[in-house]
């Protein structure tokens, strides 16, 4: 390993929403997405090997809930009245927190201590934030005040684990400026921000429309809104909360689009290289649970990325760096340039 001691070439990011059932149980019940859940952990270690092989700094942000040891102590941290009522009752996870199983043992869909300690076990993984429920910041029926005893409640149950929480993924991209500041009022110091694309603001459920959706369907295989790199001069110098925009999501492996694979592939390592050449960030995401199903295709997918990585690595100068170490870069004025001193493969 080489050991970068300079201002780095340009950046590449990877963040995970780590979220098992909590993520999806308003659309998709456990039998629904069985396959996929029951193949995430396998999924996931497949992942930390891979990041380990490549020396590839990741964000790990985790809903709450699933650091939790027993059903008992889901309901420890937020008082009913300090819990989000939405209009939509399915949005929230307490209802269904009320069904779930007794621990890990008997119900892996909903806890995941083991897999957060196994995350903590490899090298260069931040654990991060999804919310303590997987919090929808911007639909009806929720305050910024509930939102700050949800957050409180994720920094305590990490805590317990002795990790203090400093980045932030929001649950759907739902955020705005009102809950950037009890974000930043409660220490979380980094965030991933959304593209500048309209098609890509953060809206809630009632104004995400089928034109968005099918926008961001074709620009995950072809250009279709630009590279979504980010100047790294421009992310400098930012208060806090630091916005470490994200670039595009990873879509899953799929039998019935698999013929679109390689324009995919493309795609990313176009944005990857455009990064390189011009001194960027790129920031790619994705839901461990979506390697679930097709997971050594998925894995394959993301180790032709990390090989393209390590090129760039080589060639450009490129670095991995998780949300907290990409932060802590753009937080800083330009002529603070620190010794990072992390990992470029060679």
């Amino acid at each position: 390993m080489k050991q970068m001691t300079a201002e780095p070439g340009s950046i590449f990011t990877i963040s995970l929403d780590f979220e098992l059932h909590w993520g999806v149980s308003d659309r998709l019940t456990v039998e629904q997405y069985r396959e996929n859940l029951e193949n995430t952990r396998r999924a996931i270690h497949g992942m930390l090997e891979l990041f380990r092989e490549y020396e590839i700094h990741v964000t790990w942000a985790a809903v709450g809930m699933l650091f939790c040891r027993s059903r008992d102590q889901l309901f420890r941290y937020v008082s009913p009245e300090l819990r989000p009522h939405y209009d939509v009752p399915g949005y929230s996870n307490y209802a269904l927190a009320e069904t779930v199983g007794a621990n890990e043992a008997e119900d892996p869909f909903h806890f995941a201590p083991s897999i957060v300690e196994k995350i903590r076990s490899y090298p260069n993984q931040e654990i991060g934030t999804h919310t303590f429920s997987h919090y929808y910041t911007l639909e009806t029926g929720q305050t910024p005040e509930h939102f700050r005893a949800d957050l409180k409640a994720a920094k305590e149950v990490a805590a317990e684990y002795g990790i203090q929480l400093k980045s932030i993924v929001f649950p759907r991209m739902q955020y705005d400026d009102r809950y950037l500041k009890v974000a930043a009022d409660l220490g979380i110091r980094y965030y991933r921000g959304s593209q500048p694309v309209i098609e890509y603001a953060p809206v809630s459920r009632l104004k995400e429309t089928r034109r968005r959706r099918i926008t961001r369907f074709l620009d995950s295989y072809i250009n279709y809104k630009g590279h979504h790199i980010y100047p790294l001069a421009d992310l400098k110098g930012q208060s806090f909360p630091v916005n470490v925009p994200q670039s595009l999501f990873l879509r899953p492996w799929s039998e019935k689009l698999k013929l679109l694979e390689p324009l995919k592939l493309r795609r990313i390592r176009r944005q990857m290289t455009a990064a390189a050449k011009k001194g960027g960030l790129y920031h790619l995401w994705w839901h461990p649970h979506n390697f679930g199903k097709h997971t050594d295709k998925n894995l394959a997918t993301l180790e032709q990325i990390l090989r393209h990585y390590r090129y760039l690595a080589n060639r450009h100068g490129m670095v991995s760096l998780n949300m907290e170490e990409a932060g802590r870069y753009f937080q800083l004025l330009p002529r603070d340039v620190p010794n990072l001193a992390v990992g470029v493969a060679g």
